[in-house]
């Protein structure tokens, strides 16, 4: 029977001007992230339900019951503030439950969970995704920067096995090379945890892959996109790219 995983976030609205002389007019697109991460793992032994950033600031699970639904749960830059203000707390003033709490504490009962990187993942740009000291922070297995935690790779830069980790099942089969990334989460391994895959020491060695135990559950920190910008095109079209993502979900999947 498929496993279900619940992504949300990795979703945004543009809106533009456009000038021609005198006149003007303005535009508003919507895009859709995860797409193609969806579609490299698409066929196998998961099912994904993909709620946009706007759907999950009031349809993102509230109750225990509903989490546990899922096997796995993964946040794709969708700040803390739209899991936290959901429309009865920010438009009628009402209480409402804490989502944050209610994901450590479903991954304390063996739920699984993994965050990935962007502009509003973890700390996030000007510091605005907001998820140091919160319950999700708790369960992670790296800790977060007080502060905007980019770390802007334009020259581009291949990550690396973690020392120790090559022999570990989630890069088991996977070429020996990775393709490069524009970016990451700069963030720190907590005690415990494991780095599978890093940033090159001359680049500060950084986490890119770190996985971990909370309770009954297991949680992954994948600090880069799962698109672009920061993740290119090519690395998506990796070959490794599947078997790492379905090896890390066979991983990170609630224990039986």
């Amino acid at each position: 029977m498929a496993k279900r995983i619940l992504l949300a976030g990795e979703s945004w609205t543009s809106t533009a001007t456009h000038i021609k002389g005198w006149d003007q007019f303005p535009s508003v697109t919507h895009h859709r992230g995860a797409d193609a991460f969806i579609a490299a793992l698409s066929g196998g032994d998961y099912v994904f339900d993909y709620m946009l950033c706007h759907e999950a600031a009031e349809g993102f699970p509230s109750t225990p019951a509903a989490l546990d639904a899922y096997d796995a749960i993964i946040l794709s830059d969708i700040g803390a503030n739209t899991l936290l203000l959901p429309p009865q707390v920010w438009i009628h003033s009402q209480r409402a439950p804490n989502r944050l709490k209610l994901l450590r504490d479903y991954v304390e009962r063996g739920g699984g969970l993994i965050m990935v990187g962007g502009y509003y993942s973890f700390q996030g740009i000007n510091g605005a995704a907001r998820y140091r000291n919160t319950a999700v922070e708790a369960v992670l297995p790296v800790s977060i920067h007080p502060y905007d935690d980019r770390l802007e790779l334009p020259e581009g830069i291949h990550p690396v096995v973690a020392q120790g980790a090559a022999d570990h099942d989630v890069l088991a089969g996977l070429p020996a090379e990775l393709p490069y990334l524009l970016g990451v989460n700069e963030t720190v391994l907590k005690p415990g945890a494991k780095a599978l895959l890093t940033l090159p020491p001359e680049e500060g060695g950084h986490p890119l892959l770190a996985i971990g135990e909370a309770g009954r559950g297991r949680t992954a920190a994948w600090t880069t996109d799962i698109g672009p910008h920061w993740l290119p095109n090519e690395f998506l079209a990796w070959q490794g790219f599947r078997p790492l993502w379905m090896q890390l979900l066979d991983w990170v999947v609630r224990k039986g």
